[in-house]
């Protein structure tokens, strides 16, 4: 069965008022009526340092922590001993908790040049970080972006990613809204690479590419949960919304997200 839930980037657009604020983005997500939360390494804040809290303080309000998101350059053939350190520590992190996905994400960079080279040295790096997850018992999957400077963006980087990422011990993670702005075919890459998939983001975007709240863009977020039930998947998905609207209200946009996904995916 598909659990729904919320990425915490919908509230770190307003960082400075969230940011270690998961009661209350716990709080929200159960008011929508779902209990699954994915959080960026800088929305914990203290908590990072303290996950038997964060644990604790989550079943008390019957909140599942199901993905935590580690974000680095990776511009080198190796991680480099800053990015060796946080990794080692959210895989640390994420043996507190039950279940939880290991979300893996590269930071874009300001154009696109050495591209290969790059590719190849994020891929390395990659693969070596959920090597060292997997050891751990934490399953993990690559979440690849598309602003301008990002490594893996088009279908051709798709290829390339999904042909380089080492399936025993990493998954894929695709984003619809990501995908769409790719300019690629965000049914046929759920379609094509259903087998791959450990993770899912959603976000929707419009026919000129901005983000919107769900329902409100181009994507018909019911065919891709009909293409991952056919195929079986029964992991996560979740909710990044980066719209406008969610950087004004976020609370506010998460509960119509809720109840888009209640009427139309559940």
């Amino acid at each position: 069965m598909i659990k729904y839930g919320f990425q915490t980037y919908t509230w770190q657009m307003s960082y400075d008022k969230y940011a270690g604020r998961m009661d209350h983005i716990a709080d929200i997500t159960n008011r929508g009526g779902l209990q699954i939360i994915e959080a960026e390494i800088c929305m914990l804040k203290n908590y990072f340092d303290e996950p038997e809290k964060l644990r604790d303080m989550l079943a008390e309000k019957n909140t599942e922590f199901g993905a935590l998101c580690l974000v680095c350059d990776w511009l080198d053939p190796t991680e480099t001993a800053e990015e060796k350190a946080l990794a080692d520590k959210a895989i640390k992190f994420a043996g507190h908790f039950k279940n939880l996905m290991l979300v893996l994400g590269q930071m874009p960079q300001p154009d696109r040049s050495n591209l290969k080279t790059r590719q190849k040295n994020a891929l390395a790096c990659i693969n070596e970080a959920a090597r060292r997850a997997y050891g751990a018992g934490i399953p993990s999957a690559y979440h690849p972006n598309s602003p301008a400077g990002s490594a893996f963006r088009v279908l051709e980087d798709y290829k390339i990613l999904l042909g380089g990422l080492d399936r025993r011990y990493v998954g894929f993670a695709p984003d619809s809204g990501h995908i769409t702005k790719g300019g690629m075919d965000v049914y046929g890459i759920f379609k094509d690479y259903t087998a791959t998939i450990k993770h899912v983001h959603f976000k929707d975007v419009d026919e000129n590419g901005d983000w919107r709240a769900m329902g409100e863009g181009v994507t018909d977020f019911a065919k891709i949960i009909k293409i991952l039930k056919d195929g079986g998947y029964n992991g996560y998905a979740v909710v990044e919304d980066e719209s406008k609207e969610a950087e004004d209200d976020p609370d506010a946009v998460v509960l119509r997200n809720a109840g888009y996904i209640k009427k139309y995916l559940m």
